[in-house]
């Protein structure tokens, strides 16, 4: 167990002894090692034992299709609560078991085809040259392999071991599981592709299908599986209801083979077009049933009334016995046919009356208007109540679907009353209708009383006969709209996208991730430990930070910069990263009023290390002096690496060297930027003497030529920490401003920086707090945008060079190491 006692952190002058350190930590090397190796391994042999984890979907829309043949006598259907309860309702049906159970037969997925890999058996459903077809009123093998083997393109070897002398064998047809007797031995036995097999284990027949892949010549291991357990697995499926499209379903599943899963997801949707068109045609086929009943019924009475009409003609004189009663005859023939709509819808109402009592299954009521009913309410309240019984059935085994039972029997009890009173009220008015015909069918017949006895019976056997052919003739018509209107009707579902093998899919496993466990396990606990005290103890991580390691004043807090270019005040200037800047500018105006600096002023950046921030600050302190139309420059005294030209797309062929040698005057260094009121010096081309290029008079000189000229001057300068142009450059500054950087800048370049201003190397020093974010989070620089990849390896005499920093985790930190020892 290590001890934090064990490691010497700490020197006399409470520094971090770095190499002391290193020293401690890389001598458990062996124990890394070893640790990395064990965990890589275990990771790697648990990665090779995973299968891959697919995802496939399909989308579907649900939508209102109305019959084209909808009309106020045709209707048959009733498309009740609208496309969100459909949706809802649908969204059930698919998760429920009977729903389930139609898919998984059809499909007869409870037949596994697998294959042994060197780690696990793997689907290979639909990659194979054959197909099996079970006969599913025959027993089948349960849960045992069935070794097939394809020996030519039309034979093959079937062989299966018994592992007792009994085994469990399925009848589908009907679930019914059995025990059948056989011998204790491997049975193998060849047969011709297409053949039936009939054993008293095993009745399927084996189909080749085209196929190209790499199983042609594999053993195949088929396996008949328990069909509700099946079922079970095939109800898996996610449905999720588009939040922005209401009436569109996305439907996904995952598992090991995608033939599976796009076969299951269309499959499982054609399956619910089919029994959605079916609920809806159910309607008219009730229509249509009751119809044929009532046809059947009448061609008797029709045929009856026919034949005595024929026979009264054979004996006597229609046309004398016509005479006079033509009138009587129309009129009997009205009233009658008004008389036998009454008695047909008084017929339908009293059935419905008793059905609603006495039964709890409304899916076999006919329409009303086969009884000549147009009243709408009624109309639309049998169609809903009809819809809502069959939908309430579809809900058997469903996952939710007790939350909708209640439901749905609410809304039957509500439209069950209102029905009941739709029926009372309508049949009050109907006796009223059928005692009127009867008083006018009654004065005719008073007065057809009076005329002769054979006038009298040829009226009333064409009275009967015309009557019944009518009613017969109404309800073919009838029949006829109930198959239209049936045959018109199309389904509310429709696919969008259907599922599709396209390549891709893959979730999973991720291996990585077992990879990155492993290394971090691997390093186990000391290192663990140890980066722990000195990655994270060792660096700022918030203003507390800086107070209790400096005196310094804190002039403003800078935050997380998102974008890519540096210009981000210009870019964004009402975001929050802009309002930091802006309150830096305003205590800047406060520090020239406390100091009295008139004209021109200056302000020097400047930072511990690369990387800090520092040129990004400058450029956004310059431009929110120009956005306040201030003149100002700035001016790029980075001479070995120059940087600040790449953000205003201008050209580094001429700057600050180039003035400071000689060769250019003022002006012409001096470049226009797209910010107005802002104009830029780069640092031009790479001296061999950068250093004494500062010191020369020609800096002072160009200094005071630019506070003629400007308002105000920022100096873009190198890390103080690195090189010592920037203290050269202090006695030029009227504030200088010191970048700190979150998570990155360690706590002991604040006391080197506390030794400078006791030295007065650097004056008038505030800090500008660079990268903050409220919860500081290990490594969050590195994320910060800016991307800082220059080296400062020649001239600054560190041999540290930070774009050949390494991208690995621990190499990264061991370069960083190296850095603080000065190797």
């Amino acid at each position: 167990m290590l001890d934090v006692k064990d490691f010497t952190f700490f020197d006399k002058k409470n520094s971090f002894d770095f190499k002391g350190f290193l020293i401690k930590t890389l001598s458990y090397w062996k124990w890394f090692l070893v640790g990395l190796i064990i965990s890589f391994s275990i990771a790697h042999q648990v990665n090779v034992r995973k299968q891959k984890i697919y995802g496939v979907e399909t989308t579907i829309a649900i939508q209102e299709e109305n019959n084209p043949f909808f009309t106020s006598n045709t209707s048959l259907v009733f498309n009740w609560g609208g496309t969100s309860d459909k949706v809802q309702m649908i969204s059930t049906t698919l998760k429920s078991r009977s729903h389930n159970e139609l898919v998984v037969d059809k499909l007869q997925f409870y037949v596994d085809y697998m294959k042994q890999t060197k780690y696990f058996l793997k689907d290979v459903y639909g990659d194979l040259p054959f197909t099996v077809t079970i006969d599913k009123a025959q027993n089948q093998l349960l849960d045992e392999f069935v070794k097939v083997k394809m020996l030519s393109n039309d034979t093959y070897q079937l062989s299966v071991t018994f592992p007792s002398n009994s085994v469990e064998v399925i009848r589908y047809a009907d679930a019914k599981k059995s025990f059948i007797k056989v011998e204790n031995k491997e049975f193998k036995r060849v047969y011709k592709v297409g053949e039936d097999v009939n054993l008293p284990f095993l009745h399927w027949r084996l189909t080749a299908v085209p196929y190209t892949g790499e199983n042609s010549n594999e053993e195949i291991l088929v396996r008949c599986y328990n069909f509700d357990n099946t079922v079970t697995a095939c109800m898996n499926i996610n449905v999720t209801i588009d939040e922005k499209a209401g009436s569109i379903l996305k439907l996904s599943t995952q598992g090991n083979n995608k033939n599976r899963m796009v076969d299951l997801l269309n499959t499982t949707v054609e399956v619910l077009i089919k029994r959605q068109l079916d609920s809806k045609n159910k309607f008219a086929d009730n229509t249509i049933e009751f119809i044929d009943e009532k046809l059947k019924e009448m061609e008797g009475d029709l045929e009856d009334s026919g034949n005595q009409l024929k026979e009264f003609g054979r004996n006597n004189n229609i046309i004398d016995i016509e005479e006079g009663g033509e009138g009587y005859k129309l009129q009997l023939l009205d009233y009658d046919e008004k008389k036998d709509i009454v008695e047909r819808k008084l017929s339908y109402l009293n059935t419905l009356s008793n059905y609603l009592k006495n039964s709890v299954d409304y899916s076999k009521l006919p329409a009303p208007t086969v009884a000549g009913i147009e009243e709408p309410n009624i109309n639309s309240n049998v169609a809903k109540l009809i819809l809502l019984s069959i939908q309430r059935s579809e809900l058997a085994y469903s996952i939710k679907g007790g939350v909708y039972y209640e439901r749905i029997d609410n809304e039957m009890s509500s439209v069950k009353r209102v029905l009941i009173e739709n029926v009372n009220s309508y049949r009050n008015a109907l006796q009223y209708d059928l005692s009127r015909a009867n008083e006018k069918i009654a004065k005719v017949e008073n007065e057809i009383s009076k005329l002769p006895e054979n006038k009298q019976e040829w009226l009333n056997i064409s009275r009967k006969y015309n009557l019944s052919d009518n009613i017969y003739n109404t309800f073919l018509q009838k029949r006829s709209e109930a198959s239209i209107v049936k045959a018109a009707n199309l389904s509310d579902i429709v696919f969008i996208d259907p599922a599709k093998d396209v390549g891709g899919g893959l979730l999973g496993p991720k291996t990585s991730v077992n990879y990155v466990l492993a290394f971090f396990m691997g390093l186990i606990i000391p290192l663990i430990l140890v980066f722990f005290i000195f990655f994270i103890s060792n660096s700022v991580q918030n203003v507390e930070d800086i107070s209790a390691n400096t005196q310094l004043p804190l002039i403003g807090i800078v935050g997380v910069k998102h974008s890519e270019s540096n210009l981000s005040v210009f870019e964004r200037p009402k975001s929050a990263l802009s309002e930091s800047f802006r309150a830096i500018r305003s205590s800047l105006q406060f520090l020239f009023k406390k100091q009295k600096v008139d004209g021109a002023k200056t302000v020097m950046l400047t930072s511990s290390i690369s990387g800090e921030g520092k040129t990004f600050c400058s450029l956004n302190i310059a431009t929110v002096f120009a956005l306040s139309e201030k003149k100002t420059i700035i001016l790029g005294l980075d001479l070995r690496k120059p940087k600040i030209f790449d953000d205003f797309n201008i050209q580094n062929e001429l700057g600050a060297v180039n003035y400071l040698i000689g060769d250019n005057a003022l002006e012409d260094v001096i470049q226009k930027t797209h910010i107005p009121f802002l104009d830029v010096i780069t640092s031009g081309p790479i001296p061999p003497n950068p250093s004494e290029l500062i010191l020369g008079d020609s800096m002072k000189e160009m200094i005071d030529e630019l506070k003629k000229s400007y308002d105000y001057i920022v100096l873009d300068t190198p890390p103080v920490g690195l090189v010592s142009d920037a203290l050269e450059l202090s006695q030029f500054c009227d504030v200088t401003l010191y970048v700190v950087r979150q998570n990155f800048t360690k706590k002991e370049m604040l006391v080197l920086l506390n030794n400078r201003t006791k030295r007065d190397e650097l004056r008038n020093v505030s800090i500008v707090f660079n990268g903050y974010e409220n919860k500081a989070k290990y490594g969050v620089g590195y994320g910060y945008g800016y991307g800082y990849g220059y080296s400062y390896g020649y001239g600054y005499g560190s041999g540290y060079h930070e774009e050949d920093e390494p991208t690995e985790f621990f190499a990264k930190w061991k370069y960083r190491l190296l850095k603080k020892l000065g190797k």
